[in-house]
């Protein structure tokens, strides 16, 4: 027993002299190894989400213009609240999520048409973690809802770079080449780090739970989203 003793606090001695460790949290008891790659992958999520609508604001300032006094880190603050509206926005009609993506390419909104979008993308992540901040071992995550998303997703990436008004004009700016002749792609990029995230998680708790994903073949061009 006190050769056991012994060993448990050389071991918690060396843990402290770590200086490059992070520090204990007592939360990370109730949470498994997935558990913390779920939080990882949260993390990521909300730093692309956050990124991908700021540069489509500075890309689109006239859309943030249409609401009097808006601003972007007014935006932030609606789009990654602590808990999410459950009855969706009033000023997308009370919609969210999937619903809310549709808003930003009809030719008869007259509404910020970045809100809209994003309000679509941050939705979907949201309810694929189930409204998680954290997940913790008695959380269970669906690898389908996180499959779905990712094609949603991609459905988003064609919209946003292929759908245009009646005089021809994309609806939102985003990827395009500068008149100096350079190509920005940064937008497609985060977009695809958003879909490989999500369908990496899909995998490992596919995995996990020893279910099927169902694959199904959906067209990009498709204003009909997965359930999420």
């Amino acid at each position: 027993m006190r050769l056991l003793l012994l060993s448990m606090v050389l071991i918690f001695t060396a843990g402290c002299m770590d200086k490059n460790a992070k520090p204990f949290d007592v939360k990370n008891l109730a949470k498994s190894d997935i558990d913390m790659v779920a939080d990882i992958n949260l993390k990521t999520l909300r730093k692309l989400s956050r990124d991908l609508t700021i540069k489509l604001y500075k890309r689109n300032p006239k859309e943030l213009q249409k609401v009097p006094g808006m601003t972007i880190e007014k935006r932030l603050e609606q789009l990654f609240p602590i808990t999410r509206l459950a009855d969706g926005f009033p000023e997308l009609g009370q919609t969210d999520g999937a619903d809310a993506v549709p808003l930003a390419f009809s030719d008869n909104y007259q509404g910020d048409r970045v809100f809209a979008l994003m309000a679509g993308v941050t939705g979907m992540l949201d309810k694929a973690y189930n409204g998680k901040k954290e997940i913790f071992i008695l959380d269970e995550l669906d690898q389908q809802k996180l499959y779905n998303s990712a094609r949603n997703l991609e459905s988003v990436a064609w919209h946003l770079n292929n759908r245009k008004d009646p005089q021809g004009n994309l609806y939102i700016l985003s990827n395009g080449i500068s008149e100096e002749g350079i190509t920005n792609y940064s937008y497609e990029r985060i977009l695809g780090k958003l879909i490989g995230t999500q369908d990496l998680m899909a995998d490992v708790i596919a995995d996990k739970t020893n279910r099927t994903i169902n694959r199904v073949v959906h067209g990009a061009a498709s204003m009909t989203f997965f359930p999420i």
